[in-house]
Parts: C-alpha cells; sequence; structure tokens
C-alpha cells in the first residue's frame, strides 16, 4: 500500500486509536509502585505517542503531498524521485539526450471526454545527460496536440514548479494547473502550451534553491540545460526561445525569476506567485555556497538588479497585498529595481497567505499573461508584451 494510500491513513488512525482505548483500560494495573509497572507506563506513554504522531504525519503528507512514496520518504529504491548519476565536477557534456520517460497518465479534474477535448496528463520521469539528475514529473499536453487539424504544429512550452518541499503532484491536486490551463484556453484567453509540472529541487530531501551546488547537485544545470532538452526531444514544442516560460510559487517562484535573470536565453518569460528574492540558507539547503561571497551575491536577485547588467526578460510578480509577511514591500522594492530592457509586472489579491488559496486566485490571471508572452516560433507571433509596471487584473 502507498504512502498516500487512503487506507494507510485509516489503519494509522484506527491503530492510534486502539492504542489509546488500551492505555486507558490497563492504566489502572500500571499504576503500582514497582520498575515493571514504571517501565510499563513509560511504553506505554511513549507507543501512544508514536502512534498519534504517525496517524497526524500522514494525514498532513496527504495534505501537504511532502512526499508521495514510502520511497520518496525514505530515500530507497530503484524508482524514487531522484538518481544522482554523476558529481558535479564530474558531469558528461557530450552524452546523447534521451527522451522522457513515460510511466503512465493522469486524468485531467474536472474535465471529461478524451484528449482531444481536454487534453491529458502524463506521468513521466525526466532524466537529464548533462546534470546527471533525474526526477519524476507530470506533463500537459493540450486537447489541441491531439487534434488532426495541428497534427504537425509545435507549441509554446512552460515548466512549471511548486514550492518546497512539496511533491509535483500539488500542481495538478491542489493547484490543479491542467483544468485551469484548460478553461482559459476554452475561453480563448491563453494559447494551447505544454505544462511541465516538477518539484523545485532534483535532489532531495535537500533544498537546493536550483543552484549548481559546488560539489553537490547541478539543479540550475538541470533545470536550464536537461530539462528543455528532454522536452523537446519527446514532444513537439517549439524549438524557439520565445516559446519558452518557467513559473512556480514560493521556492517555484524564485528558481522562476533566478533561471530567467540568469538564463534569458533559455526562459524569457517568468511568474513567480509569492515568489522571493534571495536563496533560502537554512537546514533543508545546508550550504548552498561553500563560503563563496560572490555566489551568494548571484543568487540575491536584488544584487543582480543593482549590480549587473538587467536581462532582455518579461515577469510577472504575482502575490497578496497583505497577510503574507512582507512580501508586498519585496516585490515593490524589486519591481522599483528592474530597468530597461528588463520589464516586470504585479498582479495582487487583497487578502492572502502563503498558501494554495491565495495562488489558486493567482493562477488564471498568472498562465493568460505568461500566454500573451510565448510565440511558436515560425508558426505565430507574441501579442505585444505589457508596459513595464504594469499591473494585471485578478478577478
Amino acid at each position: 500500500m502507498g504512502l498516500t494510500s487512503g487506507t494507510v491513513l485509516a489503519i494509522a488512525v484506527a491503530v492510534a486509536v486502539l492504542i489509546l482505548a488500551a492505555t486507558v483500560v490497563w492504566w489502572p494495573r500500571l499504576s503500582r509502585p514497582t520498575w515493571p509497572a514504571v517501565l510499563g507506563r513509560i511504553t506505554t506513554l511513549l507507543t501512544c505517542q508514536v502512534a498519534v504522531l504517525c496517524a497526524i504525519g500522514l494525514v498532513a503528507n496527504n495534505y501537504f503531498a511532502f512526499y508521495s512514496s514510502w520511497d520518496d520518504l525514505l530515500g530507497t529504491g530503484d524508482t524514487g524521485p531522484v538518481s544522482v548519476q554523476a558529481a558535479a565536477d564530474d558531469r558528461p557534456t557530450a552524452r546523447p539526450v534521451v527522451k522522457a520517460e513515460l510511466l503512465g497518465h493522469e486524468q485531467v479534474q474536472g474535465g471529461s471526454g478524451g484528449p482531444e477535448q481536454i487534453g491529458q496528463v502524463q506521468s513521466v520521469r525526466i532524466t537529464g545527460s548533462v546534470s546527471g539528475l533525474a526526477t519524476d514529473a507530470y506533463v500537459y499536453l493540450p486537447p489541441q496536440y491531439f487534434q488532426p487539424a495541428h497534427a504537425q504544429r509545435r507549441f509554446p512550452a512552460a515548466v512549471v514548479m511548486t514550492g518546497f518541499p512539496g511533491d509535483a503532484k500539488n500542481l495538478i491536486t491542489r493547484l490543479n494547473y491542467p483544468a485551469a490551463a484548460l478553461q482559459s484556453m476554452q475561453a480563448g484567453r491563453m494559447r494551447p502550451t505544454v505544462l511541465v509540472l516538477m518539484r523545485p529541487s532534483p535532489a532531495m530531501p535537500a533544498d537546493t534553491e536550483c543552484e549548481d551546488v559546488p560539489g553537490g547537485a547541478p539543479s540550475e544545470t538541470y533545470f536550464t540545460r536537461d530539462v528543455p532538452a528532454v522536452v523537446a526531444a519527446s514532444y513537439r514544442v517549439t524549438p524557439s526561445p520565445s516559446g519558452w516560460a518557467v513559473m512556480g510559487n514560493s521556492t517555484g517562484g524564485y528558481c522562476a525569476l533566478k533561471m530567467a535573470m540568469r538564463h534569458p536565453e533559455v526562459f524569457p518569460t517568468a511568474v513567480a506567485m509569492s515568489g522571493y528574492y534571495k536563496a533560502a540558507e537554512d537546514a533543508t539547503t545546508g550550504d548552498l555556497f561553500r563560503g563563496s561571497a560572490q555566489r551568494r551575491n548571484e543568487a540575491d536577485l536584488m544584487w543582480r538588479l543593482q549590480h549587473l547588467p538587467q536581462p532582455r526578460i518579461s515577469v510577472l510578480l504575482a502575490g497578496s497585498q497583505a497577510g503574507d509577511g512582507g512580501y508586498r514591500q519585496g516585490t515593490e522594492a524589486f519591481q522599483q529595481a528592474v530597468r530597461a530592457p528588463m520589464t516586470a509586472n504585479t498582479a495582487w489579491v487583497p487578502q492572502g497567505g502563503h498558501n494554495f488559496r491565495t495562488w489558486t486566485q493567482l493562477l488564471a490571471p498568472s498562465l493568460e499573461w505568461m500566454s500573451a508572452h510565448l510565440s511558436e516560433g515560425d508558426t505565430g507571433a507574441a501579442p505585444d508584451a505589457v508596459a513595464a509596471g504594469g499591473m494585471v487584473p485578478v478577478s
């Protein structure tokens, strides 16, 4: 039974309830002032606590999708979320690009009909020949991808990342990117786009902040070189950089901005929902920069705006005006520091926390803004970009 199975959760809750009931029944017999009784009380209390914590942990994991399987939780098994095949200092540079490994299909939640009507969500494993990293992902293919009239069409593509330590499936079960994109496409507010749904670290359980960590996982290389190459080899997506974007929430939002600013030739369009502007450094990240002040500065997006030439990219900064700490102040400072040729727009909800409810409200306008900045290479031109400093309405 899988970690997120409802059966596992039901068993854990039932066991916790039974242990609590047994404790209540047996406690009078363990109240004697003898060593066996004392040890019995200690064992009983510890057993109760472990059982309750396990049940609560499973409930929390099922809700937030921190871990998707036992292998994911324990870091074991050949089918886990990550396999590091080469160290950062000794990674191959000329191995052939391999196609994404198709693992299965997922139903588009909230839609009915075949792929020609609602598109299709494919579960895949993306293995990088340059970084040596691999992780599981989901690819949403729009309905037009399966329609005979578009059989030769190459579509725009967007890499979408969730927050840390969330699972890529959050982007389907909690934010429902496929359904949101389908609704916007059906309303004519979004061009058909291939979405590649991922978690922001291909080296779990570590939070790499999309960095090429010296002596560690080359995550930035994975996302900016391997992922686009594998997707282009596996699906009918445009080879033109003008047809590629990157977006995400929280850590995924920070990664989206950073990768666009560092690699405008790969991702000239980026969307950050409740993203931050400086790499996190805590117990989950470890020492990302190995003591290098220069590397730390280059991962600080405000520092980049103030000390480096600004790239020719368009970014959307989406979040809440109140309720998410100092997000609004940080975003306004970032936007004010942007100079041509870079442009930055904002999308706000009046009140909202750092959570899925806020991001769900921002999702449709963010996708539609992103789509307005994408083209399909030779088969279509992107609409004019929104002026720098503009605001995107959120209904």
